[in-house]
């Protein structure tokens, strides 16, 4: 969702074991970034539904989420400000496909390998690194800071 540049963003790390899978992101914004699966809140979408939705869109896979590292406030490399919600999930069902046209590449590794990425290989780097930092930390919080969306 996007209202005068600020753009609302569900972002989800998806755990499998001990690994977290990654995106290679093949946008317009984003050619060749690594990131992990997230996309825009559609007007009148519960937050929570909206991340969910992204990560099946962008990588086929259905995720039950189970806590968040939560919202982090920036400027974009496109100058939106950007409100990103970000959530921890594991898989509960469907296959890898990625997104044709949007993701080129997808792989599973472990959190800490992150921090060894460069700048320019990721898409706003700063953001992904406050997220591996606090999944390193395991500054985990309770999905249930999230109340159900309220809509007239």
């Amino acid at each position: 969702m996007s209202q005068d540049g600020i753009v609302l963003v569900a972002s989800v790390s998806i755990f499998s074991d001990d690994k977290v899978l990654i995106i290679k992101e093949n946008k317009p914004t984003a050619i060749n970034k690594w990131n992990f699966p997230s996309g825009r809140i559609e007007y009148g979408e519960d937050i929570l539904y909206a991340a969910r939705r992204e990560v099946k869109e962008e990588t086929g896979l259905e995720v039950k989420l189970i806590g968040t590292t939560g919202v982090y406030n920036f400027i974009s490399n496109t100058n939106d400000q950007v409100i990103l919600f970000h959530f921890i999930g594991e898989g509960t069902g469907g296959s890898l496909n990625l997104a044709e046209g949007e993701v080129s590449d997808s792989k599973w590794i472990n959190v800490n390998e992150l921090v060894t990425f460069e700048n320019q290989d990721l898409r706003e780097p700063s953001v992904i690194k406050q997220i591996v930092d606090n999944l390193l930390k395991e500054n985990i919080h309770s999905i249930s800071l999230y109340n159900k969306q309220l809509i007239k």
